[in-house]
């Protein structure tokens, strides 16, 4: 399952970005060579027209091979003897006008960027919009509630919300769309088990609602789902399914009572009392040390980290017309970009880890447990993998889209493209530092393969 999954994500993707490539060339007249998904030798391939269309072994990449495209790059770097400057054809890349070697660039990344909008939208429209069954009370976070909304700390953690305002709560969606649709002005919230009511005062900003909704998390069952290869918790001897009684001696009712204490106790053995298959057990964990930004004080501070997910959440789908999941789909494909370039920040000032990083192992890894969990949770697992692919193609390493962008961006400004010499030196360090990005992923992976 896993082998076949990977296979499938990697084998769409990469034809969605090189087919953007493709057709971008063939839009503004230039000459295709090769269409190849894969690297190396080919396996299987045919010729039509100018273009011959292969299928190689190496499943990491593809490329579109244009005529004119860093012919003279690539004979240097292959070893070819240094020529004349070669004179282009209309019908080469670079006898076009930067404006149309810049939309064939780019077009790799849109395509992934446009692939990953129509999965979230089809998935929105066939099986409606996902929302978290569950309504109780996670936390009440007091020291994050907005001021009017201070009367949400005398509810109870694990209480049951039955309105939010005007609105009866079946599914976490309703308390969330209960505070972000309330008018100003009073707002009253009701709870059962406990049987509590609260007054606020709210105000129409959404900001206002996003943060009472930050306070006051949804409850997450005290529960671990999958466990990252090669981590602490891995190590320990936990297993996905157990349940957490306590953690080093303070009881815990919930998964944020169980972060609360590991995330306190960086490179400190912890005991955890836990419930598996009915019975008792203790086990030992040493949590990792990470660098986390605390979103009280905006700080940089060491957090405890034992590579553990939260459960499997119970959900609920609601039809939504197609114009709402034309939106919904616009805002998942940015919200994940925008999960993705934080990451890739946080990588860069130190926030997170450089063990975060994975490779081709950490790929079809998440690959077969998206498949496991079903057709559509693969589906959203291959629309984030393509906004990923999207944003780390634009990179400003030269030999991926990024460089080349670099390259065209320097040519205009300077009215003549780089020498050869100066592409192609700039072509090694690009291709060593890819290089040294692979190597630096798969070791982590291979580390956390043996436990270290």
């Amino acid at each position: 399952m896993t082998v076949l999954a990977t296979a499938i994500v990697l084998g769409v993707l990469i034809f969605v970005h090189e087919l953007g490539h493709f057709l971008a060339a063939k839009a503004v007249g230039i000459e295709v060579q090769r269409f190849s998904i894969g690297l190396g030798p080919k396996i299987f391939g045919f010729q039509r027209g100018d273009t011959e269309y292969v299928v190689s072994w190496i499943p990491l990449g593809g490329y579109v091979k244009m005529g004119g495209m860093d012919d003279e790059v690539m004979e240097r770097m292959e070893g070819g003897p240094q020529g004349e400057p070669r004179e282009p054809n209309p019908r080469d890349f670079d006898g076009k006008p930067i404006w149309a070697r810049v939309f064939v660039i780019s077009a790799g990344v849109i395509m992934n960027m446009a692939f990953a909008f129509t999965v979230y939208t089809g998935v929105n429209a066939v099986w409606g919009l996902q929302e978290i069954a569950q309504d109780r009370i996670g936390r009440v976070d007091v020291e994050l509630l907005p001021p009017g909304a201070e009367a949400l700390a005398d509810l109870a953690v694990g209480a049951r919300l039955t309105f939010v305002g005007e609105r009866e709560v079946e599914h976490w969606g309703d308390v969330r769309d209960g505070f972000l649709e309330a008018p100003s002005g009073p707002l009253t919230v009701v709870t059962t088990e406990p049987s509590a009511e609260v007054t606020i005062d709210v105000t129409r900003d959404p900001a206002n609602a996003a943060q009472i909704l930050r306070a006051m998390p949804r409850w997450i069952e005290a529960e671990f789902g999958s466990i990252n290869r090669g981590s602490p918790a891995e190590r320990g001897g936990l297993e996905m399914g157990d349940r957490v009684l306590s953690a080093n001696g303070i009881p815990v009712l919930n998964w944020y009572d169980f972060v609360e204490v590991v995330a306190a106790r960086p490179g400190l053995r912890t005991e955890l009392s836990l419930e598996r298959r009915g019975g008792s057990l203790t086990r030992f964990v040493t949590p990792d040390e990470v660098s986390r930004e605390d979103p009280e004080t905006g700080e940089t501070v060491q957090v405890g980290q034992v590579g553990i997910f939260a459960p499997r959440e119970e959900v609920i789908y609601r039809a939504v017309s197609f114009g709402r999941s034309l939106r919904l789909g616009y805002a998942e494909t940015i919200g994940i970009s925008r999960l993705i370039l934080g990451f890739l920040g946080d990588l860069v000032t130190g926030g997170v880890s450089p063990r975060e990083v994975g490779s081709i192992m950490t790929i079809g890894a998440a690959s077969g447990q998206a498949a496991q969990l079903g057709l559509q949770t693969f589906l959203r697992f291959m629309a984030l993998f393509s906004v990923n692919l999207a944003i780390l193609n634009l990179l400003p390493i030269p030999i991926l889209d990024g460089g080349h962008l670099v390259f065209l961006g320097i040519e205009a400004v300077r009215g003549k493209a780089l020498s050869v010499e100066q592409r192609l030196r700039w072509s090694h360090v690009g291709f060593l530092i890819v290089m040294g990005i692979m190597l630096w992923a798969l070791s982590n992976d291979i580390l956390r393969l043996f436990g270290i």
